[in-house]
């Protein structure tokens, strides 16, 4: 396999309005992320993914666009996006950038414009009810918003004020197309698609991820925009499972490079409810869940690799050990996941091991989501401590509060005040202190980052997992002619010990390890708590 360049690429998410302020209004901006590209050159990831910067109202964080043309002046303007593009470029990185179009801000010109009624071009861009059909948003409450002047009923799958597009439009697809052509002319590197499996949905029909024509709309769009363009097109796809998996990523069928499928993140979940009702995770099915993935996709089609993004808790916290063990098990669980088939993504400030916030108050949390599960769980007679722990272990905050630069005030993020609150354990855990320490979390994500890019069995080999019914140790190896890379990882706070015969150590190099030393008695492969281990065999 010769391979696109985004199969040997690492990409990093870059949260803008949390990243690094430039001016002191205490919310970060382009000037801050142009400043901070020599760090993550440093680091050595080889693509910017930025969340949107576009003109918005900023109910949902950028996530709800007034105007796709326009850069929200809170993070500078179109000028200061091209010059990002142009440090990037000078330093060897891509950019790729958010692409939101299940939904616009109701204060879009479209929805504006659509409001008139039926006589506006479009009305038509959205989708009306005479009636609410009972559909739920995903921020709580119905779907449907009534509109008194039109007696009509106008779907948003979250926010009231993202109004869903009605992709059945093809004047709208146009338009998104031009768009979408008016960015790739700007020079970035490809699409990051917000909940992009939600563009064929069907309301009437109940069907709103994964509807029939999704596959249609996606091949229209790729015709239409990137096919021959050799960029990065990765789909955010909820409902993914394995064969739908296949269809947007097969290249032969010009869809997308790659989906981040989800199966794993529910894995803590209360089966058959939401994602704030919390089990503890089965470790078993997580290895499950891996290696189904791995596998099916090892000779069609491409993985992306995460734990973490902006909708995420913080991964140490979340199945980590964010106290005693915290840099330990950050590296085991970068380890783990970089080492496996597909595209690796690090969501900013996972390098250094940033953690969960666990904000005591309601007030800390500013996300629209969090907000409503609030007022929605109190009035359904929630305990308040319950409340807040779902919030402190899955909110969407978590990942949001301000990049942990330094020791300095607000933790070297803004001179002013910043937007959210800082996580009050940035004297310990901040880029600074990373960088002095050799031994740090910052290291090991650049050690794996460089074994990526020298090591070709680590982008292409085959998957194979071993040791599958060890409750406590997940371990496979990735092969090809030439080369054999295993991963062994222990993924609790115990001490472990690899249960399947191994070949002799002896015969492997060690890539990345975040213990002192590999303790290997008589076939036998001792793991201290979260120790974790990446070695190499060349074959003969």
């Amino acid at each position: 396999m010769e391979g696109k360049w985004w199969h040997s690429s690492v990409v990093y998410q870059v949260y803008p309005k949390s990243f690094q302020d430039s001016n002191g209004d205490g919310i970060g901006d382009i000037e801050g992320i142009i400043a901070r590209v020599p760090y993550l050159k440093q680091l050595g990831i080889d693509v910017i993914w930025l969340n949107p910067v576009f003109q918005s109202p900023d109910v949902d964080n950028g996530y709800d666009i007034s105007d796709y043309y326009e850069v929200n002046p809170q993070y500078g303007s179109l000028a200061d996006v091209e010059r990002l593009f142009e440090v990037c470029r000078s330093h060897g990185i891509k950019v790729i950038m958010d692409l939101v179009v299940n939904h616009v801000s109701d204060q879009h010109a479209w929805f504006q414009d659509a409001l008139k009624g039926e006589e506006s071009p479009y009305f038509d861009y959205f989708i009306w009810s005479k009636e609410d059909t009972g559909l739920k948003s995903v921020f709580g409450g119905s779907a449907w918003e009534y509109v008194p002047s039109l007696d009509l009923y106008y779907l948003h799958n979250f926010a009231v004020e993202q109004p869903d597009l009605n992709w059945e439009n093809e004047s709208m697809r146009q338009a998104i197309y031009d768009m979408m052509n008016f960015w790739i002319d700007k020079g970035i590197a490809g699409f990051r698609m917000d909940v992009i499996d939600l563009i064929g949905k069907q309301p009437f029909e109940g069907i709103m991820e994964n509807g029939p024509k999704l596959h249609d709309y996606l091949q229209e769009m790729s015709a239409a925009t990137f096919k021959d363009k050799d960029l990065l097109t990765v789909g955010e796809t909820w409902g993914a499972t394995l064969d739908n998996a296949l269809l947007y990523s097969d290249p032969e069928r010009h869809e997308l490079s790659m989906i981040f499928q989800f199966e794993q993140i529910g894995l803590d979940e209360v089966p058959g409810k939401s994602k704030w009702d919390l089990r503890t995770l089965n470790f078993m099915q997580l290895k499950s869940v891996f290696s189904k993935w791995q596998y099916a996709l090892n000779d069609n089609g491409w993985n992306s690799l995460f734990w973490n993004n902006h909708d995420l808790p913080r991964i140490v916290s979340r199945w980590g050990n964010d106290g005693e063990y915290r840099e330990k098990s950050a590296k085991m669980l970068a380890i783990l996941l970089h080492g496996m088939k597909g595209t690796p993504y690090i969501y900013q400030g996972e390098e250094i091991g940033m953690t969960n916030a666990y904000f005591d108050d309601f007030d800390d949390y500013l996300d629209i989501e969090a907000q409503n599960l609030i007022k929605e769980r109190l009035a359904n007679g929630y305990d308040k401590e319950a409340v807040l722990k779902s919030l402190q272990t899955k909110g969407r905050d978590n990942a949001r509060t301000p990049m942990q630069w330094n020791d300095g005030a607000y933790a070297g993020f803004t001179e002013g005040t910043p937007w959210m609150k800082v996580n009050p354990n940035y004297k310990v855990i901040n880029v600074a202190s990373a960088l002095e320490d050799s031994n740090s979390v910052f290291y090991t994500y650049q050690q794996l980052i460089e074994a990526r890019k020298n090591h070709r069995v680590i982008r292409f080999g085959k998957f194979n997992e071993i040791d599958k019914e060890n409750p406590h140790v997940f371990a496979y190896t990735r092969s090809d002619a030439s080369e054999e890379v295993l991963v062994v990882c222990n993924f609790f706070n115990h001490k472990a010990r690899v249960t399947t015969q191994m070949d002799d150590l002896a015969d492997y190099e060690v890539i990345v390890h975040n213990d002192v030393e590999v303790k290997f008695e008589k076939d036998e492969l001792f793991l201290e708590p979260y120790e974790a281990m990446m070695l190499i065999k060349y074959k003969k």
